[in-house]
């Protein structure tokens, strides 16, 4: 062979060798799902794609079980595990349960983290929230000020849940501490649904009687927003009383397109399973560490800073309403 050939042949190979190596560095990213079939997974998957897509070197293992029981997820993990993966990004069916198959699989050199649905903390190195109490707290009460008159104060109501319910308490107390910043809003009571659909309509009409001059009803539950939505509706007072708060998008469409709601909000799942992948990725390639203070970037969504719990929200809820509902209302 001449000295010419055998140059373009040791080129060939080196090439080769690279490809091979590169193909061998590709990291394995396991998002695990409480079950298959649900849009809202599958929706957090799309965005994983789109992680992995700007990464480039990340490929995505989209999994989980046919039912929402943490036995399923078990088998789920023990498989991956088997399969060496990089990382395993879940969300659980159960916070205690998954612990003892997660530490295997960080022994086993493997990155956890939880999202959406968490695990206990010796399962996983940190956990991802969609969002904080703070940041709902806040956008439920600017979602109804945005759509009141900004001269004078307008009355606004809330339906809650139970009394007892830990997360709707926290967020309506968090919507008054910032309630000064919306001057043109008056919350005038309280009430409480206790999440069933026919007791929160009852509710809701309750509130449009005794508050005649009701402007919004802020709703921080799917079940409640939806019935206080059908009870504006049915009172013939769409226009008058706009309903807010946290729902579903396939089960608000109705009312964002009769104008029961102008806009409501709930955490994106596209963005949820971006920034799920992009955590998982930089702590697996060890740029990041999980530890109480720390910054980890997530691409198009910026940054999350690490609690003392290792747990970070992601974003504000994300708005929807007459420009995006039908995109995201066959999706979840």
């Amino acid at each position: 062979m001449s000295v010419i050939g055998k140059a373009l042949a040791t080129a060939a190979m080196g090439l080769a060798l690279m490809t091979t190596a590169a193909q061998a560095e590709e990291m394995r990213i396991a998002l695990v799902v409480k079950a298959l079939g649900i849009g809202f997974f599958e929706a957090a998957n799309k965005g994983a794609e789109e992680a992995a897509k700007e990464l480039g070197d990340v490929k995505i293992i989209y999994t989980g079980p046919t039912d929402t029981t943490a036995e399923g997820q078990i088998e789920v993990i023990n498989s991956l595990i088997a399969q060496k993966v990089d990382a395993i990004a879940v969300s659980a069916n159960d916070t205690d349960a998954l612990v003892p198959t997660l530490k295997k699989a960080m022994d086993r050199g493997i990155t956890v983290i939880s999202w959406d649905s968490g695990v206990a903390p010796e399962g996983r190195q940190m956990h991802l929230n969609p969002s904080s109490s703070s940041l709902i707290g806040n956008m439920i009460i600017k979602l109804a000020a945005d759509n009141l008159p900004k001269d004078g104060t307008s009355e606004v109501a809330v339906l809650s849940a139970t009394t007892t319910s830990t997360n709707q308490n926290t967020w309506i107390e968090e919507m008054n501490k910032v309630a000064p910043n919306y001057p043109n809003v008056k919350v005038v009571g309280t009430v409480y649904g206790d999440d069933l659909a026919d007791k929160s309509y009852r509710e809701a009409q309750g509130l449009m009687q005794t508050y005649p001059n009701l402007k919004a009803i802020i709703a921080p539950t799917s079940v409640g927003i939806v019935a206080a939505a059908q009870a504006v509706t049915d009172a013939g007072k769409v226009g008058q009383v706009n309903v807010t708060g946290l729902g579903l998008p396939s089960e608000m469409a109705g009312h964002v397109k009769s104008g029961a709601s102008k806009s409501f909000a709930i955490w994106n799942p596209i963005d949820l399973g971006y920034s799920a992948t992009m955590l998982a990725y930089h702590l697996a390639k060890k740029d990041a560490e999980a530890k109480p203070g720390a910054s980890i970037a997530i691409g198009r969504m910026g940054e999350v800073k690490l609690d003392d719990k290792n747990e970070a929200a992601m974003a504000d809820p994300f708005v929807y309403d007459a420009g995006n509902i039908d995109q995201f209302s066959s999706i979840f």
